[in-house]
């Protein structure tokens, strides 16, 4: 699917609106609420010339990490992974990064501000009856934190940290959260994704899943979400369908 298609879509391809599957909830990973932006433009100013470098090994070790300690039955929380992935990476890339730098990179996980477009777009959801709520590898101290630095408190109806059952998405259990927390069949509950592979897991699970595909992505495991867009006003479009 282009780009262009995926920015325009006039009607979600399933009717999740109407009759008994209407839409009653959404679950939120953190990313397309909040913009991780913020840790590539860091990285730049911290080690110049190489911080995209840097941003993008890092990225890519916090999730294999998370992976591979669930598989291996040796849990670390989001902020412990987080914090020996940003140690791998600068390793690996053979930086110098004093301890004040690597404290700096670590609490921008706590800064984060949201996408331009997020704040309309929740209020529209709330205003429109459904019941909102973060579904992340966040710990809560994390979702907490950005939460308040963006101005977001009194949006959500549950703030879920996947921490909370010792796991991590695409982990079933984690997905398991939302019906707990909304009480609902899961067919009422769309999930909104940042990634193509949470794509895959919350539609494995069983979700209405809705892509918030802001990086213009492709899909992971040949596994496409039920809509998606560039932000989050295909996802209203979605759930009013």
């Amino acid at each position: 699917m282009s780009a262009t298609a995926a920015g325009s879509f006039l009607a979600p391809r399933l009717a999740f609106g109407t009759g008994s599957r209407r839409i009653k909830a959404v679950l939120f990973d953190a990313f397309p609420i909040f913009d991780p932006r913020s840790i590539l433009a860091l990285a730049e100013e911290l080690v110049p010339g190489r911080g995209n470098e840097l941003a993008s090994l890092w990225r890519d070790r916090q999730f294999e990490y998370c992976w591979l300690r669930i598989v291996s039955g040796q849990y670390e929380d989001f902020w412990q992974v987080t914090e020996s992935a940003l140690q791998f990476a600068i390793t690996s890339l053979k930086l110098e990064l004093t301890a004040d730098k690597r404290t700096r990179l670590m609490n921008a996980y706590l800064e984060k501000k949201p996408w331009p477009d997020v704040i309309p777009a929740l209020r529209s959801l709330k205003d429109s009856g459904l019941r909102l709520a973060f579904l992340s590898n966040f710990t809560r101290k994390m979702l907490d934190s950005c939460i308040q630095s963006s101005g977001l408190q009194g949006l959500f109806d549950h703030v879920l940290s996947t921490d909370a059952v010792t796991s991590s998405k695409p982990d079933r259990r984690a997905y398991q959260m939302g019906l707990d927390a909304f009480g609902l069949p899961r067919d009422q509950i769309a999930f909104a994704a940042f990634a193509g592979w949470d794509v895959a897991g919350a539609k494995w699970f069983g979700y209405p899943t809705f892509w918030v595909n802001r990086l213009e992505q492709v899909p992971e495991m040949g596994v496409a979400p039920d809509d998606e867009s560039k932000d989050l006003s295909g996802l209203l479009r979605f759930v009013r369908s």
